[in-house]
């Protein structure tokens, strides 16, 4: 493909004549991996008119370029870089180390990165190339046993009608939809899905007006800490629970609270005094997989009331929360406005589109859309078209039940290799969801577990992370089922045993 003539600049403080830096500009180009071989050069017109060089200055440094093989000339089409060009180097050309002179420690008023509290905290998990759960290989596809959460399987989405909904979507009908900056409004159809159809399902009735479309659950749930915390006031959070969140809370740096959660999920009475705000998984608890029972959902909402705080409900997984009846979300039995709704089509269709809601009383949603406004305006007018497009012509349906079915298959392999293996799961075994939380012995560090196992193809998570607190305990780990065939389970789970035991019985 031809090379951008806005590619090449010519800096002021160059040394030499117009034709040597014109040459030196070049090679930098080439060594740096910036003009590779096959690309073609811009003509020597056009590089002496960018460069406001005369033309024969450019024509005699593209020939010096040729003679030591560079660049070759082929007939009347142009210069083109040559594929005898000395290959790349492993630094950037022509550019010199320099000392960075900042204290960025000091300079950085915030750390979103959790670079402080993410550092390793002993050899083993120094040793793991920190791998504190957050780091998966990009090449994760390529293990054998990828027991990783929350990724899309390509196997069970709907390629044809997603393509197919996104050429319509790019149709001259919906033209202003993708062009137009529609500043803080959201795409009507995919709003009115959300009204009609999404939220029903949980037993929620919301108007236009009680509706956010946000860039997943991760993006509502910054809006709501934004709006509702700040240094004076409090957030409880799930113990274990979503460490996310625990980044999202330190951005606003509240006081954070965990509450420890059991096998029936969050208990009401140990919520501290003074909370302000209470985010929960009500649905689907992450990453344990409990569900609230509907009497411990009613007296949360009690004590809310009498003690004032609000509700953030993070409906986790609900969409592939299996066969049995869900209960109603905790939105659908609030009945003095106290709970704000995050919802997310990020695991039902994958989690790349990015795309989720916010349902909350009409104060809270319009100074939600005036803070998205000022970050990202709203979301790609082609996601949210294409999507609606998707939803409303009943592809979102059919896909959830082929999703259903192929997760439920995987569970009971799952559970099968697991006891066959006599490895000991933690969390709530139930029905739904798309993963396991397990439980190895204390003796065992389970980011050292996960480094290891990496030898083996076998990618899981640890769950130290998940929990709050500097002695959070270090011998949990998760292991999903969504991006992994069923005939590959029996042979993972037991690499995660074998290695367990061999680790165990080294402690």
């Amino acid at each position: 493909m031809p090379i951008a003539v806005d590619c090449f600049i010519l800096g002021p403080d160059g040394h030499g004549t117009l034709q040597a830096r014109i040459r030196q500009m070049v090679c930098e180009g080439i060594l740096a991996g910036r003009l590779r071989p096959g690309e073609r050069m811009p003509s020597c017109r056009k590089l002496a008119a960018h460069l406001g060089v005369s033309r024969i200055t450019v024509t005699l440094a593209y020939a010096d370029l040729v003679a030591d093989d560079y660049l070759f000339a082929r007939g009347r089409s142009g210069f083109f870089v040559s594929a005898n060009a000395p290959q790349p180097q492993d630094f950037p050309a022509g550019v010199t180390p320099q000392t960075d002179a900042v204290d960025w420690s000091r300079a950085l008023s915030q750390r979103p990165s959790g670079a402080a509290s993410d550092r390793a905290g002993d050899g083993a998990q120094a040793g793991a190339g920190h791998l504190n759960g957050l780091d998966r290989p990009r090449n994760w596809r390529d293990y054998r046993f990828p027991f990783v959460y929350g990724q899309a399987d390509p196997s069970l989405f709907d390629h044809a009608n997603w393509r197919g909904c996104t050429i319509q979507a790019l149709g001259q009908r919906d033209f202003h939809s993708l062009t137009d900056d529609q500043f803080e409004e959201d795409d009507p159809g995919l709003v009115e899905y959300i009204a009609r159809h999404t939220l029903p399902r949980r037993g929620i009735l919301a108007r236009p007006d009680e509706i956010l479309v946000t860039m997943g659950a991760q993006n509502a749930l910054w809006l709501a800490a934004q709006l509702l915390l700040n240094q004076r006031r409090a957030a409880a959070i799930e113990d274990p629970g979503y460490p996310g969140l625990r980044q999202i809370l330190n951005q606003t740096r509240c006081r954070v609270l965990p509450v420890p959660v059991g096998a029936q999920g969050l208990q009401p009475e140990p919520l501290p005094t003074g909370t302000d705000v209470l985010f929960c998984t009500p649905s689907h608890h992450c990453p344990t997989g409990a569900t609230m029972p509907l009497d411990r959902r009613e007296a949360l909402l009690d004590l809310a009331a009498r003690r004032g705080f609000l509700i953030v409900e993070d409906d986790y997984e609900f969409e592939i929360a299996g066969a049995k009846r869900p209960l109603p979300a905790l939105k659908a039995l609030d009945r003095d406005g106290r709970v704000i709704h995050v919802g997310s089509f990020s695991k039902s269709l994958c989690p790349g589109l990015r795309l989720g809601f916010l349902v909350g009383s009409p104060p809270f949603i319009r100074e939600a859309r005036a803070l998205r406004a000022t970050v990202l305006r709203h979301p790609p007018g082609l996601v949210q078209r294409a999507a609606a497009y998707f939803l409303s012509q009943g592809h979102y349906d059919a896909q959830l039940r082929r999703m259903g079915r192929a997760f439920q298959s995987r569970r009971q392999v799952m559970l099968s290799a697991v006891q066959a293996q006599g490895l000991r799961i933690a969390g709530e075994i139930g029905t739904g969801g798309s993963s396991l939380w397990m439980r190895a012995p204390k003796s065992i560090d389970t980011n050292a577990l996960a480094f290891d196992l990496r030898a083996d193809g076998v990618l899981i998570e640890p769950g130290a992370r998940f929990h709050a607190g500097p002695d959070a305990p270090r011998h949990h780990y998760r292991i999903a089922y969504s991006s992994i065939a069923s005939d590959r389970i029996p042979d993972g789970i037991a690499r995660i045993s074998a290695r367990i035991r061999t680790m165990d019985s080294a402690a």
